[in-house]
Parts: structure tokens; C-alpha cells; sequence
């Protein structure tokens, strides 16, 4: 026990309280046209059953005291590894029936775990990756590699043999395919679905990582995986993931390596001497966290900067993030652009937490929740929630609660 939890409550007025953040954790496998009436029970709870995956994933790592940055990567890795997102193994074709491949990583403030990644590093994206078997392990290694890698954007080559060195996996681009997205891509481009470039094996499904021709719940998607986690020393982290959209050109780029665009994570210091005192009041913290990953149609994330638009709202026009977040998804669907956005604050009401002993009453310090948004504005997106309770809840279409 540390001597501020022994103190008596009003011995040392002046000293500051022990903060720590609620963990949190908020996810997303992806937005767009999604059919709830051709949906079945069965494909469903697959889709839940691994969203709920990629929440305990990450959750094993916050309920230690792990990083925001590692609670996160682990999340996206796990649907990256599901062939039913459109990230990783479940990657779509592009025109030319290949894989380009893009992630990013963001964060508020450095991981407490590396205090020498410099405060202005902030984050890293990455695209046309073709042989990463998790390309969110690279984008996590390379932000922490700023000697090696200085850079905010990479792609390509360049990018996985830096990886490779780093200790990131590569294989090979079989590893990618599935039978339904090189499905989908040639009936996309009315061509012959055969013969296929890999062949399946009989009896093999590949929503257990084998080949099989099974449909997926999102047809043509355009959407993407991602994170953010807040841990309990209140950072926040960002991390997406994606095969891009179907039947895109060769070399295309889309939001998710563009910071600003489908990714974001700052925090700042409030100003003003009402705002501080009406924070303090209200057991808030002194500096506003903020993490943002999108989905759905890339081009539109980008012409409108999306995700640090979310923040700037917040900052400038004190906006909470619920209002800021609805309004940048709503602005998406004015100019034509469908998808949504996870996005998590360290906003939240405090609350103190007090021992009891039969001759003092002991101040531990303040306990801080942090504020979740999941604005969409099309039929579907994948995503879920978990807290310190351990309980993850998911939800696919608009009309779902989270459960």
C-alpha cells in the first residue's frame, strides 16, 4: 500500500489523488450493406461469437494492466485471423485478383511500457502490404522503432522487410485467399469464378481458417476492422486493419494508413480556469483522451478527415464525443459516403474510492470511466463493447443493441 492510501483523508489536503481509468475496450469488424432478412441465426452468432473473441483478446491484456497499444493489436489480430472480416486471412481481391493490405496504429500519449518513443511519434500507417500475416503487428512495430523507422507512412515491400527484420511474420499470398472473396471479386467483375487459383480441399471451411464456398453476411464489403482501447493509466490507442475495397484498383490507398482520415488519437489539456474547476467538480480529468477508428467507404473518410475532425469538434467546440462523432458519420452519409466509427474518450464522471477502517477513512484516489460512441449510418456494422466487467456485448445491424 502506498503512503498516500495510508494517509488519513484530510491530512495532506494538497497532495493529488492516485487517478486510474476504467479499461475499456471498443471494436468494430467492418460497416456497409448488410441484408438482415437474408441473414441466418447461424452466420450471426458465427460473426458475434468472433467479435466476442477480439474483445476478450484484448481484454486479457487491460484486465493485467497491460498497454492501450498492445490491448488493441491483440484485438484486431484476432478478426484479422477470422476469414469473415475483411482484414488479414479474410482480405478482399483487387481488380487484378491480389491482396494489398493496410493497417495503422495511433496514440494519445506513449505506451508507459517504451517511454522512449518521443510524444510527437503519435502514430503510423502502413499500406499495400502483401505477404504480413497480421499487419497490425507491424504497424505496431514499426511505431515502436522510431530510430529505424522514422517515417509516419510506409508501404509496401520497404515496409515488410523492415517487419521482417523486427521479428513481424510474413508468408506467403496464398495465405490470403478464400474461396468466397475470389468468388465475390469475379462475379464483381462478371468474370468466370473458375477455375479457382487455390483449390479448396472437400469438407474444409474456411471460417476455421480452411477453404470452402460459404457466403459472407457482407457482400462486395468495403469495410475494415479496428480497435481502441483505454487502459488504466488513460491512454488511448487506435488500431486498424484492412484488405481495402473489393475490386479496387492495383495500388490503391484508402483511409485506413491515412492519419486523420480512418484513424486518430490525441489528448490535450483543457483550457480555462471555468472548465478546469467545473471538471474538477465533476471528478473529470485535467486532459481530454480521444481515439477514433472508422469504416466503410474510404475515399469519403478521407476528403472529410473523419476521425481527427471527431476530435477537433471536441476540442474547439466542446462537443461531447457521442454529439461529435454522430455528426462527422452523418456528414459522410450527405456527401454520399456510407460506414461508421468506433471512437472512446477518457471523459467520464469520476468516482472515489474509499477504504473504511474502524479508526480512519482512506481516499485510494479517482476512478475514471471513459465514454464509448458507435455512430453508423448504413444497415450493419460490426462491433462490441467490453469494461472491466469482463462481459463483452455485440451487436451487427443499425437496429441492434449491444447484448
Amino acid at each position: 500500500m502506498s503512503a498516500l492510501e495510508k494517509a488519513p483523508l484530510l491530512a495532506h489536503p494538497s497532495r493529488k489523488l492516485k487517478t486510474r481509468h476504467k479499461y475499456t475496450l471498443v471494436i468494430h469488424g467492418g460497416a456497409g450493406t448488410m441484408d438482415k432478412a437474408r441473414s441466418t441465426p447461424e452466420l450471426r452468432a458465427q460473426y458475434k461469437a468472433a467479435l466476442a473473441r477480439a474483445l476478450m483478446a484484448g481484454y486479457a491484456v487491460l484486465s493485467v494492466g497491460g498497454e492501450a497499444m498492445d490491448a488493441a493489436v491483440a484485438a484486431v489480430s484476432s478478426m484479422e485471423d477470422c476469414p469473415l472480416f475483411n482484414a488479414g486471412k479474410g482480405a478482399v481481391f483487387n481488380v487484378a485478383g491480389k491482396n494489398e493490405l493496410e493497417t495503422s496504429i495511433m496514440l494519445s500519449r506513449p505506451p508507459a511500457s517504451h517511454p522512449s518513443v518521443p510524444p510527437t511519434r503519435r502514430g503510423v500507417g502502413i499500406t499495400l502490404l502483401t505477404h504480413v500475416r497480421n499487419p497490425s503487428t507491424l504497424a505496431r512495430a514499426l511505431y515502436l522503432s522510431p530510430e529505424t523507422a522514422p517515417h509516419t507512412m510506409f508501404s509496401g515491400a520497404a515496409a515488410e522487410s523492415i517487419g521482417g527484420d523486427l521479428g513481424v511474420e510474413l508468408v506467403d499470398e496464398s495465405y490470403f485467399f478464400t474461396e468466397a472473396r475470389w468468388r465475390e471479386h469475379r462475379r464483381g467483375l462478371g468474370l468466370p469464378e473458375e477455375p479457382l487459383p487455390y483449390p479448396s480441399k472437400p469438407g474444409h471451411d474456411d471460417r476455421k481458417g480452411e477453404d470452402n464456398s460459404w457466403v459472407p453476411l457482407d457482400q462486395l464489403p468495403t469495410g475494415t476492422v479496428g480497435a481502441v482501447a483505454l487502459d488504466s493509466r488513460g491512454c488511448i490507442a487506435a488500431v486498424t486493419s484492412t484488405g481495402g475495397r473489393t475490386n479496387k484498383l492495383v495500388g490503391r490507398v484508402g483511409d485506413t494508413p491515412v492519419m486523420g482520415a480512418g484513424f486518430w488519437a490525441e489528448e490535450w489539456p483543457v483550457k480555462g480556469w471555468a472548465r478546469r474547476v467545473w471538471r474538477r467538480l465533476r471528478g473529470k480529468d485535467q486532459k481530454v483522451a480521444v481515439g477514433v477508428s472508422g469504416t466503410g467507404d474510404g475515399d469519403y473518410f478521407i476528403r472529410l478527415g473523419t476521425a481527427s475532425t471527431i476530435s477537433r469538434r471536441m476540442r474547439y467546440l466542446h462537443e461531447p464525443l457521442s454529439v461529435a462523432a454522430k455528426t462527422c458519420v452523418e456528414e459522410l452519409r450527405r456527401d454520399g459516403g456510407i460506414g461508421g466509427v468506433i471512437a472512446l474518450d477518457n471523459s467520464g464522471n469520476g468516482e472515489c474510492s474509499r477504504r473504511r477502517s474502524s479508526h480512519m477513512q482512506t481516499l485510494i484516489g479517482v476512478m475514471r470511466v471513459g465514454a464509448v460512441a458507435m455512430p453508423l449510418n448504413c444497415s450493419g456494422m460490426y462491433r462490441g463493447v467490453v469494461y472491466e466487467d469482463g462481459m463483452p456485448k455485440t451487436a451487427i445491424f443499425d437496429d441492434d443493441e449491444l447484448e
